[in-house]
């Protein structure tokens, strides 16, 4: 069986990892002064995220539903009609015991029997909650239908004690506290990946755990921006990660770096987001339009339309394009492309 050993990371001090690391710090620390000087007006920011979150974790296993249904059902307002359905609701479940429990939630193998149980908890039958009763492997399908196997991860026999070696080494490193947990978890995770428990399920369970063990660590930022949201638009590039830090890990002569690279980018990326997001949110005495204004005068990159909207819940379609054309207007900002990749960005020519 493989030695599952994450207190032993120099390897991963790089300059760009503790680069990453130092700035997620920084943040992490912003972020707990914001919350602590206005516990109750980050509440929307809670909800938009669960949803985004549901949604984003099953969209890249090919699990969908209507954005109203989607709506509904993180909201507990209905119960799931079909197999995508169902699927959706048990991630639901799942996430709020994460969200609303982490503290009290040890990492055991015992756990993460549960939280497999209960993200199939509407599909009935025996698919949740059990390991894997035989091999399983990570297959790709090139453009003309041809199969390859791309990782062959541990067998069914092996996988309890895998599962509960990699728990008890987590344990251990957690406890020892000379490792930066920022980089035990995504180790963690890529190890959980490799070792693939389940028939079904994976990579739903392995984006769970990233958030129980980031929110344990004291890293909360998932509760308010979705991690998932963020994987799922760059699920080439953590594909790629995967599978570049996968390879040689049975001789246990894998690269850890490129997914420990591709999480640290994600927690980051969440973090700049939240700033943005509670910028707009000290800014809620502001009419709506001067919010947006506010919004995209702050931001030195561009933003799409969609993006203005994720982080303005409360303001209407409408309020942001009418806004949007007025802006042009007037000369304050650039518009970008057209179409689907129409973006826009402050015209700081005029400042």
């Amino acid at each position: 069986m493989r030695n599952y050993n994450l207190e032993n990371l120099e390897v991963l001090f790089t300059p760009n990892i503790i680069t990453m690391l130092t700035k997620i710090h920084e943040y992490k620390g912003e972020q707990n002064l914001f919350i602590e000087a206005n516990p109750d007006a980050l509440t929307e920011l809670v909800e938009v995220a669960k949803i985004q979150s549901t949604e984003a974790s099953n969209k890249i296993e090919g699990i969908y539903t209507s954005n109203e249904r989607l709506k509904q059902l993180v909201l507990d307002k209905t119960m799931p009609r079909t197999r995508n359905e169902e699927e959706i609701a048990g991630y639901r479940d799942v996430l709020n015991t994460v969200h609303d429990n982490f503290e009290h939630i040890p990492i055991k193998t015992s756990i993460i029997l549960q939280f497999h149980r209960d993200l199939y908890r509407f599909s009935g039958g025996e698919a949740g909650g059990v390991f894997k009763t035989s091999d399983n492997l990570i297959e790709e399908t090139d453009v003309d239908g041809n199969k390859t196997i791309r990782f062959r991860p541990v067998p069914a026999w092996e996988t309890a004690d895998s599962i509960n070696e990699l728990c008890n080494a987590y344990e251990k490193a957690i406890d020892g506290q000379k490792v930066d947990p920022l980089l035990i978890i995504p180790v963690f995770i890529l190890d959980f990946l490799c070792i693939h428990p389940f028939n079904d399920g994976n990579g739903r369970m392995s984006r769970i755990l990233t958030l129980l063990l980031l929110y344990k660590a004291g890293y909360i930022v998932g509760k308010y921006i979705s991690l998932e949201r963020i994987i799922e638009k760059t699920k080439d590039t953590y594909y790629e990660a995967l599978q570049e830090s996968s390879q040689g890990w049975h001789e246990e002569t894998n690269d850890y770096k490129p997914f420990v690279e591709y999480t640290l980018g994600i927690i980051l990326n969440a973090y700049r987001e939240f700033s943005e997001r509670v910028n707009v949110l000290v800014t809620k005495d502001l009419s709506k339009p001067d919010r947006i204004r506010a919004l995209l005068k702050n931001r030195v990159a561009k933003i799409t339309k969609k993006e203005i909207i994720e982080a303005c819940p409360d303001i209407s379609k409408t309020t942001i394009e009418r806004t949007l054309v007025s802006l042009q207007n007037s000369n304050e900002i650039i518009k970008l492309g057209g179409g689907r990749y129409t973006s826009y960005i402050w015209n700081r020519e005029e400042e």
